[in-house]
């Protein structure tokens, strides 16, 4: 392969990470800039090819777990993640044979569900979020 491919797929691996800020591909830029090298040095194409798979893999592996601590040290949680566990007051009496049922959590109003089909929750019930599913809050009674 020519040093100009792998200069450009380099400058495109970057540009993706560069965009994503993510940790998506630089592991392949530094696969392509060695490549780079290893052309600029005379490698055959084999070689060249090997050593992209070979970098990108290895530095995917070794290194991907360190960086994502640093990375994504302060990642908060999601208001999914933020709502399960806490309780909150049924707004629509909760039936889920009818597909009815609402509850304020938060200073949000979710639809909500039973975790028990057969049970039915109603309106101004305290219950705990149990998990999300989708849009709909799994909630169960708070005894």
């Amino acid at each position: 392969m020519s040093q100009f491919t792998w200069l450009i797929a380099f400058i495109a691996f970057l540009g993706v990470e560069l965009i994503t800020i993510g940790l998506a591909s630089i592991w392949f830029a530094l696969g392509s800039l060695v490549a780079l090298a290893a052309c600029m040095l005379g490698a055959n194409m084999w070689v060249q090819l090997i050593l992209f798979v070979v970098v990108s893999a290895a530095s995917m592996l070794l290194v991907r777990p360190f960086a994502l601590r640093f990375v994504n040290k302060d990642v908060e949680k999601t208001n999914v993640e933020a709502v399960t566990g806490k309780t909150g007051k049924v707004t629509e009496t909760i039936n889920n044979i009818e597909g009815t049922g609402t509850v304020f959590i938060d200073g949000l109003e979710w639809t909500a569900r039973t975790e028990d089909d057969s049970e039915t929750i109603e309106k101004d019930t305290i219950v705990r979020v149990v998990r999300i599913e989708g849009v709909k809050a799994i909630v169960s009674s708070e005894k």
